[in-house]
């Protein structure tokens, strides 16, 4: 159970932070839902509070977790010469997986991917999307400005 003012990891949507508890009723089921405000793009979602497990909630990394990541950015890795569909779905479980780490080699993957070959539309909106979700945690965890956060990131990936 988490509280008011706890900072978490939503998978596939990013860091935010626990703004309300409160009880909503949807489609006839009432429920107790977390109001989580993140940062990037100002957004707010409820989260059902039984689901968070299922879900894959977790609490924010640590700053001293944050620079490791930093750390990560722009670092070599093998670029698969599998389809672009069997790439695409692999790169999307390490997203929704929620674990920092591999949202890090999303990105340093697709940038390295970008630079020697292109990117196909699809994998275009799945770099910019694994960028925010990095940028939404580490601008909680380093208390950062986010347009800081990304220029750091950019600067990490010479992009």
């Amino acid at each position: 159970m988490y509280n008011v003012g706890d900072k978490i990891v939503y998978p596939m949507h990013g860091a935010g932070i626990i703004e309300s508890i409160e009880e909503k009723e949807i489609l006839g089921n009432k429920q107790n839902y977390y109001v989580v405000k993140i940062p990037i793009g100002e957004m707010r979602v409820l989260i059902p509070t039984e689901n968070v497990e299922n879900i894959g909630i977790r609490e924010i990394i640590s700053e001293k977790d944050a620079d490791k990541v930093f750390e990560m950015l722009g670092s070599k890795s093998k670029i698969s010469n599998d389809s672009w569909n069997k790439r695409y779905r692999e790169n999307m479980d390490k997203i929704k997986s929620g674990n920092i780490y591999e949202v890090v080699e999303v990105v340093n993957t697709l940038i390295q991917r970008e630079k020697e070959k292109g990117l196909s539309t699809g994998e275009k909106k799945m770099l910019s999307s694994a960028k925010q979700i990095l940028i939404s945690e580490l601008v909680l965890a380093k208390n950062m400005d986010p347009f800081e956060v990304e220029n750091i990131i950019d600067g990490f990936l010479n992009y």
